[in-house]
């Protein structure tokens, strides 16, 4: 299953989110400049568990080093299918828990998810000399914090069915909760050598990620974290790729939606790709709806509607409304 977004559009810029994605491309470019000394670089910058348990080991790292490598670890990824994955998680649940959060206590929040995540697999591999590498124990911790503020969310996902694509809404509590489940089967499997995952990482990070939010909700907001928030601005913006419900519509070959647009949009004119599930089959269309258009304007798109056997098919009617989503 690939998550493509979730339901929930967040009120403001994910100024830290995003930041952190940038972040760890930064580093990972770094990273792949390293050459012959990538090994190394690795070595030092990610987390090896018997660096804290060997002693001919911990004499080579200052303990500056050790500490900085709880961190660092995070930032470092194995290759571009890794931080592909990792960013794209970390986009799809990290803006939703930042704005909950505000932007400064999400980054406190985020840090230590992952120095938890990366203490909770040290302990569980204290003389391991694999290095741990990866922000997935960080966005697991977020990942936890959606599981819990967010439990009416629904995740767009795909999932590949042979060669086709199926769209489909799936409750956030099902999908984390899923994931979650194969994480732990996962660890109960396999050790962190013969895995090459820090299967444990992620279930100590979603776990601390659930815990730990009772006690970020009670922290008073402090006027740098108030200001932090105000600066962010809002967003302008619905999603670009949208599914329409075509479900429990009466058999007529045409068919009538609805599309939620905002008003910078419905002023400036904007492009959306949706997407038209029938069962298994999915099509695809592109909108263009026009600069200036009013609440309530149908859009008409030729032949997008029921497919009739020997027959010409329906046409799909499409009305808009302007409204701010959150």
């Amino acid at each position: 299953m690939i998550p493509i977004r979730d339901t929930i559009p967040s009120k403001h810029y994910p100024v830290v989110n995003s930041t952190l994605i940038g972040i760890n491309i930064a580093v990972f470019l770094i990273q792949m400049s390293q050459g012959l000394n990538a090994d190394r670089f690795i070595y030092t910058y990610g987390l090896v568990p018997a660096r804290f348990s060997d002693p001919n080991i911990f004499s080579y790292f200052s303990l500056g080093q050790q500490l900085f490598s709880l961190i660092s670890f995070m930032f470092l990824h194995g290759g571009f299918l890794h931080i592909l994955g990792n960013m794209w998680f970390l986009h799809i649940f990290g803006d939703n828990v930042e704005d909950r959060m505000g932007s400064f206590y999400y980054l406190i929040f985020y840090l230590l998810c992952g120095v938890v995540s990366g203490l909770f697999h040290l302990l569980l591999n204290y003389h391991s000399v694999a290095p741990t590498i990866g922000a997935s124990g960080a966005i697991a911790g977020v990942m936890g914090a959606y599981f819990i503020l967010y439990p009416h969310s629904r995740i767009l996902t795909l999932i590949p069915i042979i060669i086709f694509p199926w769209f489909v809404e799936i409750p956030a509590v099902f999908f984390l909760g899923f994931w979650f489940v194969l994480q732990v089967l996962n660890a109960a499997s396999s050790s962190a050598e013969a895995a090459g995952i820090a299967w444990w990482a992620h279930i100590g990070g979603f776990v601390f990620g659930m815990v730990s939010l009772k006690f970020f909700n009670i922290l008073p907001q402090t006027s740098f974290a108030g200001s932090l928030k105000n600066a962010s601005f809002k967003r302008k913006a619905t999603p670009y790729f949208q599914v329409l419900n075509t479900f429990n519509q009466r058999q007529e070959k045409d068919r009538y939606e609805e599309i939620t647009i905002t008003p910078y949009e419905a002023a400036a004119g904007v492009k959306k790709k949706i997407n038209v599930p029938w069962g298994f089959y999915n099509r695809f269309y592109n909108v263009a709806i026009p600069a200036g258009t009013k609440d309530g304007k149908i859009l008409r798109l030729s032949g997008a509607g029921r497919q009739i056997p020997d027959g010409q098919p329906g046409d799909l009617f499409l009305k808009v409304r302007i409204q701010q989503p959150w």
